[in-house]
């Protein structure tokens, strides 16, 4: 499988989920943390990360395609995409809370498993563990204040 196909997936996937479930009126009358970003830095981080996610993905797929390293950057994908449905579409912050903290875990343990034998997918993942451990913050402090 190429690179290609991992872009189309992530960034592609990524775009369609974020289309589909885009804040309305519910999220735009949450109480906010004062640290919460403006909406403008969401679409060209998610990009950037979609785009190292791709090619860990696809450096991964290539070195071992049914290991366990596929499959917990599979259940991150999955859980990535789950998140904004729950959070936006059902007005679940609670429920998101769940799904990103287990995404966080699925990345973490993507990093430790890569670390030995594919360090630079294992790197390319660490800015995605950053901005998830951010994202769950904010989902935190989101269902704290409206809670």
């Amino acid at each position: 499988m190429s690179l290609v196909v991992f872009l189309v997936l992530t960034i592609g996937g990524g775009l369609l989920v974020g289309f589909a479930t885009r804040p309305g009126e519910w999220y735009l009358g949450l109480s906010k943390p004062w640290f919460m970003p403006p909406n403008s830095v969401f679409a060209p981080v998610w990009t950037l990360l979609y785009v190292m996610i791709a090619i860990a993905g696809w450096r991964t797929f290539m070195r071992d395609s049914l290991g366990a390293a596929m499959i917990l950057w599979a259940i991150a994908l999955a859980l990535n995409f789950i998140w904004s449905p729950i959070f936006f579409r059902l007005h679940r912050p609670a429920a998101a809370l769940l799904v990103i903290v287990a995404l966080l875990a699925m990345i973490i343990a993507f990093i430790a498993l890569s670390w030995p034998e594919d360090a630079l997918s294992a790197l390319l993942f660490a800015p995605y563990a950053a901005w998830v451990v951010f994202a769950t913050i904010l989902n935190a402090s989101i269902w704290r204040l409206n809670g």
